[in-house]
């Protein structure tokens, strides 16, 4: 017997579902999309100190360029949310993916500090792939009909969202290997490729349905239809109120977690900008480590990395996302220095900063989809991008204060554990401020 529903607001109708097939090949595209986004973000940290002995930089003078890189990001990053719910989720991810294969491309014809400066910053085109990829992938998960994924959607954006220690690892080990054969010029040409081809595989993916049912809205209401709009919004079960994204993550229940998670974002990045873009330089410059060995060492601590990430993934459905973030970046943040303190030798520290590693990005799998269940559809793209772009000002602050402690004086051991260290510690307790989120239905 069918139960009918007394509730006269309730929808009648649901949104067309999204197949297994198509599912599973939008999260493949999208994890390998990631990989080769963080492949060339990561990639000018790796190879800054190359960079800096080949047109002379001091270590002021290039975290001085690194930071501007930052401040430049921040900006193309905050543009494109908005831009991804007004064009929609599948133009979005092809925007992304071609800037990443830009800013490779233009990256390798550098020729001053200023050039570096402009095109790097392009590479924020590239690193908004993760904020538009948990907004597909929230809308195509909750509308899918591969119950697997649907009942492991934390999990599974794990996967995804693990692109971030593999594409570290892929720079790390194309370093290693194509350096001495190609220059650090030729390292940025390889990353152009690989995302040329993403870009084309992702013309075949779907529109989500929850945008294109936000379309057929704004469309209606242009049109002067407004009463078919309120209609074909009830039966959904959905707002039809036209409004600006950017004013709706402020807004309600929204508005506690945009301020909450873009702070936290802002201070974890102190730590990402100090142990994972400038991974390099603090084995070098604080630990001793040789150019060389510190390639390798990265490509093993970031092999743990993604561990991580599944790890997270998983806790994150069991036992909720906002308190496995907190929990994770408090205990990178007390492993990390312990690791800058009271590590000696080799195996030390990389035990120590590989589990740094493991809980400092590790979180990131749980963070960027609960980000999408943070708003509805017609501003998910605007908040994620938001709360993403504060990853920048983080950065462009950690730079800065580096920058400063280094020219006084401070040892780069002294400068990382202040730097990020602290503000990795700091991160996971701000956490613990953010609202628990209900898992994205449609």
């Amino acid at each position: 017997m069918t139960t009918v529903s007394s509730d006269p607001t309730a929808p009648t109708r649901r949104l067309p579902r999204i197949g297994v097939r198509p599912t599973r090949k939008a999260t493949a595209i999208a994890f390998f999309a990631w990989v080769f986004a963080v492949y060339d973000y990561i990639l000018f940290g790796t190879l800054l100190p190359e960079i800096s002995d080949r047109f002379g930089w001091s270590e002021e003078r290039a975290a001085f360029v690194s930071t501007l890189i930052s401040a430049g990001t921040a900006i193309v990053v905050l543009g494109v949310g908005p831009l991804v719910d007004r064009l929609g989720r599948r133009k979005g991810m092809i925007l992304t993916v071609s800037g990443t294969a830009l800013a490779s491309a233009a990256s390798a014809g550098t020729v001053n500090a200023g050039y570096l400066v402009g095109v790097r910053s392009l590479g924020g085109i590239g690193l908004s792939e993760q904020s538009v990829n948990t907004t597909y992938l929230n809308e195509i998960y909750a509308v899918t009909e591969d119950e697997a994924i649907k009942k492991r959607r934390g999990f599974v954006y794990s996967l995804v969202q693990a692109g971030w220690p593999t594409g570290t690892l892929v720079a790390a080990a194309f370093v290693a290997v194509f350096l001495p054969l190609v220059g650090w010029r030729g390292c940025f040409l390889l990353a152009t490729f690989p995302a040329i081809v993403i870009a084309l595989l992702r013309r075949g993916l779907p529109e989500t349905p929850q945008f294109e049912l936000q379309q057929r809205l704004r469309r209606l209401h242009r049109e002067g239809k407004t009463g078919e709009a309120r209609r074909v919004a009830a039966e959904y079960g959905v707002d039809e109120t036209p409004s600006a994204p950017l004013l709706e993550i402020f807004r309600g229940s929204a508005r506690r977690n945009t301020l909450v998670l873009s702070f936290a974002w802002l201070v974890n990045w102190f730590g990402i900008q100090t142990f994972s873009v400038l991974g390099t330089t603090v084995l070098t410059k604080a630990k001793g480590v040789s150019f060389a060995n510190s390639l390798v060492l990265f490509i093993i601590i970031n092999a743990v990395a993604f561990a991580g990430y599944l790890f997270h993934g998983w806790a994150g459905d069991r036992f909720g996302r906002r308190n496995v973030i907190a929990c994770g970046w408090i205990l990178s943040g007390v492993l990390f220095a312990l690791m800058l303190t009271v590590a000696h030798g080799t195996v030390a520290v990389v035990v120590l900063y590989s589990l740094g590693m493991f809980f400092l990005v590790g979180p990131y799998a749980a963070m960027l989809f609960y980000m999408g269940e943070c708003y509805d559809t017609r501003c998910r793209a605007t908040g994620t991008s938001f709360i993403n772009a504060f990853s920048q000002p983080g950065a462009i602050a950690a730079g800065a204060i580096a920058t400063a402690m280094l020219a006084s004086g401070a040892h780069w051991d002294r400068t990382a554990l202040l730097v990020g260290a602290v503000g990795t510690f700091l991160s996971g307790f701000v956490m613990f401020a953010a609202r628990r989120v209900d898992t994205v239905e449609a």
